[in-house]
């Protein structure tokens, strides 16, 4: 045994007791905990929130609660997050819980993470090597958050587990991001996990208040508030304190002292034990906490005083070689704090912490500038003279922390960018950028000699750090900024990163030696900010950095900035400029040997050739990229090819394809923890399943994306397809919601076809359905002036089929009748500007003709005979239903054909049943009761067609006034041609209204000329 460790085991059982040996209070809190225990035993994974003020009694509940699982048999393993100065260590409280469940389960813990070694040691390192500085990916953080819950997973498979993460005011933004990964993706296993937070400390402006607030959104989540102790329970902790019936002069004075807070009573009770009378008791808090502690010796007040500046634990070795004592005092010393109760020996380390995070922040206030400082530079000392002092996951955040207090620039930025490229290897990008930043703010307090003997870090993946020779060139301003910039990113904190990116352009601007390629890197990152945070699309940014290296010798950026173009293209205008942009992106890669951005260009480039309509060449540059991405373990460019392969097969109508594509990507990106891909190919998933007619996995797919998807974009086609699927089935005010949450999504300052043409096709067809002619036009209109990019064809010829079919059944309705010509010549516009490259879309193209035949009044059988052939032999159920039903309706007008229209409703009626399409539906029974046709199958008996089936129970009167309301009049004008009171009127209308299930007299009047309700029977 080590001599840091004979310190603390000399120490372990040394306590002054003011700490009551009996539970006071919190039974029900208590009962809450336990229940979630049972249920969590049973296999049901469960989280609680335990928040309350400083002092109130969150650690002695738990600590109840543990004791009790413990006795259940559950492993229990406590994290608590770290203050060290004003910073917290990256995933502090779950390293340290990891650590104690690998010493309790390591054979098991050592197969749970079984080929995941490598990645999991970012987060315990024991688990063996994360591996040199590797080139990082936006998706790396998930990843390790995903790798991180399934290993909890596998190990509360058959086992109950409680993981404990205390003090959640002092986590750092990885951790806070990890616990909110957690308890939005834990979904089996035996465990409960009980977070606690200082709920006085969550200011308005606290980090943790956000992910307070999105927590209790999760139903799954329940949160416990600890109040203080009513008169009753301050009277029973004295009691247990004291041992004996406490005077009641001194619980009346402690209670109104206290408030109820049960440390403040310990702390109370203290003073009255050292001799105080209860009306002497100091009126100030910070002076009652340091009751305890002015009552030492001058080397435990010093030490206690070492401990409250050194961060949440201080470990043994470090804390002899700050305090500069004799070992025999140093004991001594800390023998006197752990017997006042100040300080507590570390259950599963080798150091030293304050009982209480009061009495540490208030010994920690009471230290001089001069002081605070002198401490900060003996710990940073002492840790440069031996780094062993503190775990090697730790070492460089905490001797970069120290420094930066001792206020040493000279020392504290070198120390600084050590921390910040340890983290980043950490994937704790929040944390690398708060390092890259603090390094900013000491670059010019720090002496030009230590800037010259900086060197660049060089991970600011294509930017080429300032100078020729990384051996010998230091590290600029510039380069910090490039470095900054990516973490910010990287971190989601696209605000910092578009901050950092013009203070760079700036720079730039301003000074003397023209940097065209550094300039070009910057304003293609800028480009990318611009569009994530919705302010604009980036072109303009992406054609300055084209202007800046236009002439310069081939480079990576070179690359980088064609790759970005030909991206932009890939999304907003396909056309000839992006094919050129991917193609020389591919070849400037190449030439400078950069191959991940040469898949990555080359991805981009299949996807526009099969725009662009050269399929098979286009399909089979994504397939080799997928492959040869697997091959070199960048997964998540494999991932990006699964996105892209499915998008792209499903624009040729080839959708059962990209659902086998997509079900591929899925099980990949899920088992490297790639969570931004899921969201994509899973939103590529949901699309194909909805063609496909397989609408309830479309709708669990998409409303399990709203979820659990990371990105906004995701969640936006999660709410696109929903809404796609709501109009389809008729549910007009879901589709109506769910349309104002993807546009709330996409915005409108970034205007991309693949969303906004979807959306403009749900508008048409809930403004259809509801009768508002106008606003169909109004919106195809806009589409039209908008434009159909090539390769946008499978978004287009949805769009104009809703609005051609809208315009055929408003037909013969007196407001429909202005401005129709305009509307139909708009769309046969639109139409010319459509390509047809694919089956389904020469289909689309057939039952849109036909449409706008249907809308003068000119349809023919035969036509509508080809649309349903053109249907038949794809794998769109939906639209052929609807081909057959027009089919039907025109073999019925031209006369007979009575048999072939009755096969023709059947088998539409049979798939509107099955997909849940109620309109279709409707309209085909509708169609069957006026032409007295049976829907039944031929071996049933055909039910009898009761008279008025074909009316929705309208009376003939009702009938009449529904065709003045079809003509557009008011009731009063029903009530003079009808020759009844306008009341009369006003009761026969809303009898209407209530019988044909519409909202007003625009949808009823469209509702009746879509149904024939008008006409004679056929």
């Amino acid at each position: 045994m080590s001599d840091r460790t004979d310190g603390c085991a000399m120490l372990g059982a040394v306590e002054t007791r003011s700490v009551s040996p009996v539970f006071v209070g919190r039974a029900g809190e208590l009962t809450a905990l336990t229940e979630a225990l049972s249920r969590a035993t049973a296999g049901e994974p469960q989280a609680l929130l335990v928040g309350g003020e400083a002092g109130v009694g969150k650690t002695r509940l738990i600590e109840e609660f543990l004791e009790t699982a413990c006795d259940r048999g559950a492993v229990v393993a406590v994290g608590g997050c770290v203050e060290l100065g004003a910073d917290g260590l990256p995933f502090a409280p779950f390293a340290t819980a990891l650590r104690s469940l690998r010493r309790k389960l390591p054979d098991e813990l050592t197969a749970a993470a079984d080929g995941q070694e490598g990645e999991l040691a970012r987060l315990l390192p024991e688990l063996g090597d994360p591996g040199s500085h590797e080139s990082s990916e936006e998706d790396s953080t998930a990843r390790l958050f995903e790798l991180t819950v399934r290993l909890l997973e596998r190990l509360a498979a058959d086992r109950t587990i409680v993981l404990v993460l205390e003090d959640l005011h002092w986590a750092d933004t990885s951790t806070r991001h990890l616990l909110t990964y957690l308890l939005r993706t834990l979904r089996r296993g035996r465990i409960v996990v009980v977070a606690s937070y200082r709920a006085d400390d969550i200011h308005r402006r606290h980090p943790l208040r956000p992910l307070l607030a999105e927590l209790d959104r999760l139903r799954t989540i329940r949160r416990i508030e600890l109040s203080r102790f009513t008169r009753t329970e301050v009277h029973r902790q004295l009691t247990g304190i004291l041992a004996a019936e406490p005077a009641p002069g001194l619980v009346e004075e402690v209670f109104e002292r206290s408030d109820g807070n049960a440390f403040f009573v310990e702390e109370l009770v203290v003073s009255h034990e050292a001799g105080c009378a209860p009306g002497q008791l100091s009126d100030s808090l910070r002076d009652l906490l340091l009751v305890r502690v002015e009552t030492l010796s001058e080397d435990a007040q010093r030490v206690a005083r070492i401990v409250a500046e050194g961060g949440s634990t201080v470990e043994y070795g470090l804390l002899a070689a700050v305090a500069r004592l004799g070992e025999d005092e140093l004991i001594e010393a800390l023998r006197a704090c752990v017997g006042a109760n100040i300080l507590l020996a570390v259950p599963d380390g080798d150091g030293y912490r304050f009982r209480h995070s009061l009495v540490r922040e208030a010994v920690s206030d009471d230290l001089l500038p001069g002081e605070r400082s002198r401490l900060n530079r003996r710990y940073a000392e002492a840790l440069e003279s031996d780094p062993t002092l503190v775990r090697p996951d730790e070492r460089a955040t905490r001797l970069a922390t120290y420094w930066y207090h001792a206020h040493d620039p000279a020392k504290a930025l070198p120390a600084v960018l050590r921390a910040s490229v340890a983290t980043r290897k950490r994937h704790a990008y929040a944390e690398q950028l708060r390092l890259l930043e603090r390094a900013m703010e000491l670059w010019d307090e720090a002496p030009a000699e230590i800037r010259r003997g900086l060197r660049p870090m060089d991970y600011a993946e294509a930017y080429p750090a300032c100078g020729c020779d990384p051996e010998t060139t230091p590290l600029s301003y510039l380069d910090l900024l490039a470095e900054a910039a990516v973490a910010a990113r990287f971190s989601g904190e696209h605000e910092r990163a578009l901050k950092i990116g013009r203070m760079a352009l700036r720079l730039l601007d301003s000074e003397d030696v023209h940097d065209p390629l550094r300039a070009a890197w910057f304003w293609t990152e800028r480009a990318r900010f611009q569009s994530n945070l919705g302010r604009g699309d980036g072109w303009e940014e992406i054609a300055r950095a084209q202007e800046l290296v236009k002439g310069l010798p081939p480079s990576a950026v070179h690359a980088v900035v064609l790759v970005g173009a030909a991206g932009w293209g890939m999304l907003r205008n396909p056309g000839p400029e992006a094919l050129t942009a991917a193609e020389r992106a591919v070849e400037y890669a190449r030439h400078v040997k950069a191959e991940s951005i040469e898949l990555n260009a080359r991805l981009t480039l299949g996807t526009i050739m099969t725009a662009a309509g050269d399929v098979e060449a286009g399909l089979a540059e994504m397939h080799e990229v997928r492959e040869r991405t697997t091959a070199l373990g960048q997964f998540s460019e494999t991932a990006r090819a699964h996105i892209n392969i499915s998008s792209a097969l499903e624009s040729l109508g080839r959708s059962a394809e990209a659902v086998e594509i997509a079900d591929a990507g899925i099980r990949l990106a899920r088992s490297y923890g790639l969570v931004g891909s899921v969201g994509w190919i899973e939103a590529n998933r949901a699309e194909s399943l909805l063609s496909l007619g397989r609408w309830d996995e479309a709708r669990e797919a998409a409303e399990r994306l709203q979820g659990s998807a990371s990105g906004t974009k995701p969640r936006g086609s999660a709410s696109l397809r929903l809404a796609q699927l709501a109009a389809a089935r008729g549910e007009l005010e879901a589709a109506t919601r769910h349309l104002a949450a993807a546009c709330a999504v996409y915005g409108t300052r970034d205007p991309i076809p693949q969303y906004t043409l979807p959306m403009a096709q749900v508008a048409i067809a809930v403004a259809a359905a509801e009768g508002r002619v106008q606003d169909v036009r109004a919106q195809i209109a806009a589409a039209a002036e908008g434009g159909f990019p090539p390769g946008t064809h499978r978004y287009g010829w949805p769009l104009v089929l809703t609005a051609a079919a809208a315009e055929a059944d408003s037909r013969g309705l007196p407001a429909a009748d202005e401005g129709r010509a305009e509307a139909l010549a708009t769309i046969r516009r639109c139409v010319r500007a459509l390509a047809a490259p694919a089956p389904i879309w020469a289909a689309h193209s057939l039952q849109v003709s036909q449409e706008l035949a249907r809308a003068e009044g000119n349809e023919s059988a035969a036509r509508w005979t080809e649309a349903v052939a053109a249907y038949e032999p794809l794998d769109r159920p939906a639209q052929l239903a609807r081909a057959r039903h027009r089919l039907a309706d025109a073999l019925l007008v031209e006369g007979g054909h009575r048999d072939e229209a009755t096969a023709l409703l059947r088998e539409a009626h049979a798939t509107a049943v099955r997909l849940g399409a109620r309109p279709l539906r409707e309209d085909v029974e509708l169609l069957a009761a006026r032409a007295r046709l049976s829907l039944a199958p031929e071996k049933q008996s055909p039910a009898a067609v009761e008279p008025g089936d074909d009316t929705f129970g309208l009376t003939p009167r009702e009938q009449d006034v529904l065709r003045l309301v079809a003509a557009g009049r008011t009731n009063r004008q029903i009530a003079e041609e009808l020759f009844i009171s306008p009341k009369t009127a006003s009761v026969h209308v809303s009898n209407i209204l209530a019988k044909l299930g519409v909202a007003g007299r625009g949808e009823a009047a469209a509702l009746a000329h879509r149904l024939h309700l008008l006409d004679t029977a056929l």
